[in-house]
């Protein structure tokens, strides 16, 4: 049984709210992908499946392309703002509560969708999955992709994040290095008996300072990069010349890079640090490929024409790292899609227009209908 309304007879609307209201913190996601697996039980046109918290569902009608949609069904932690509630704000009616960005609307939309099209043009697989929130180790559709990858087999997929109702086409990948400098310590009295590694990290600093973002051009969408440095650590005591000092270095990157491509750039700009620090090193402490939109697929053609017909949306690129760097991985191109400010996302006052869920399921309904 499924506490969630019917999902043939309820407006959207009225079912995102009843998400919303089914607390879904990372980790403790049973009770919501219960809710899930019953109200989908009840659709005799889709098979369903389950791994642990994430909940699968699916035609089988033999079309000739398929389509995946995917939202994850956890959150940060609640503060105050669950229950849910309705509010006018800028002359529109808001859901206010945690979850109604980041991304119970765009549940709502697969759910209310799964539901609605029992004979799609398309045959389409819905993806519930938990703990998108937390560490990559630890994310569903991540758990889905390594022991089912079957499941997940698809010509396009969408990920219902929130995206103002514009499309933004892959994301740019993503990759931490350290850079660290050893010295020899000594009492800061005697600083001349010592080597100081924090000084040595200044050239590095430099040629960070120094560097200009590229913009790279994918599949017709201008994809930002940035880097820079996003931590510095070095020196055991406020006495001691310090023996070891690291860099934390954050490089977002264009998903027409692969991560050796990456590791390569960041070396390259850091030449200059690497010629005049006695051994410097660069160690790579974790990295994500980017994702590619695939936007000239005919089935992503043929979704983004139907999205910008229906509610003229935008079509952009996503410089954060999503998990359409999942379905990138398995050779499916990807986009984000859904209702909500990505800016509020996380945020106490959380909030998503009652229109944009609306827009998103028409759009949705539209092409895939």
């Amino acid at each position: 049984m499924s506490t969630l309304p019917p999902l043939a007879s309820t407006p959207v609307t009225e079912l995102f709210r009843a998400v919303v209201d089914i607390a879904s913190v990372s980790g403790h996601e049973t009770f919501l992908a219960d809710d899930v697996e019953g109200a989908l039980r009840t659709l005799d046109h889709l098979e369903v499946l389950r791994d642990g918290d994430a909940v699968l569902a699916r035609t089988n009608l033999g079309r000739a392309s398929r389509v995946v949609v995917a939202g994850h069904l956890d959150t940060v932690p609640i503060k105050d703002n669950v229950p849910s509630r309705l509010e006018e704000r800028g002359g529109e009616v808001v859901l206010w509560g945690r979850g109604s960005v980041d991304m119970k609307g765009g549940v709502a939309v697969q759910l209310h969708l799964a539901s609605l099209l029992t004979h799609p043009r398309y045959d389409l697989t819905w993806v519930f999955y938990d703990n998108e929130e937390v560490e990559a180790t630890r994310n569903g559709l991540g758990r889905i992709a390594r022991n089912h990858p079957e499941w997940l087999a698809g010509d396009f997929a969408i990920l219902a994040e929130p995206t103002n109702a514009h499309i933004e086409g892959g994301c740019n990948g993503t990759i931490r290095i350290e850079a660290r400098a050893t010295g020899v310590a000594a009492h800061s009295a005697r600083a001349w008996r010592g080597h100081n590694a924090v000084h040595d990290l200044a050239p590095v600093l430099t040629a960070l300072a120094a560097h200009e973002a590229e913009t790279v051009v994918v599949d017709g969408l201008a994809y930002r990069e940035s880097l820079g440095a996003v931590g510095i650590h070095g020196g055991i005591a406020g006495n001691v010349v310090p023996d070891d000092a690291v860099v934390t270095i954050n490089y977002r990157f264009a998903p027409s890079r692969t991560i050796a491509d990456a590791e390569a750039y960041v070396a390259g700009v850091l030449a200059p640090a690497l010629a005049v620090v006695p051994g410097l090193t660069l160690t790579t402490v974790d990295a994500a490929a980017g994702a590619r939109p695939g936007l000239d697929h005919p089935v992503a053609a043929a979704f983004v024409e139907a999205a910008q017909a229906a509610t003229g949306a935008e079509v952009n690129p996503k410089y954060g790292w999503t998990d359409v760097a999942r379905f990138s991985a398995l050779g499916i191109p990807a986009v984000n899609f859904g209702p909500g400010d990505p800016m509020l996302a996380h945020a106490d006052d959380e909030h998503c227009p009652l229109k944009q869920v609306d827009d998103v399921a028409a759009a949705l309904a539209a092409w895939l209908g």
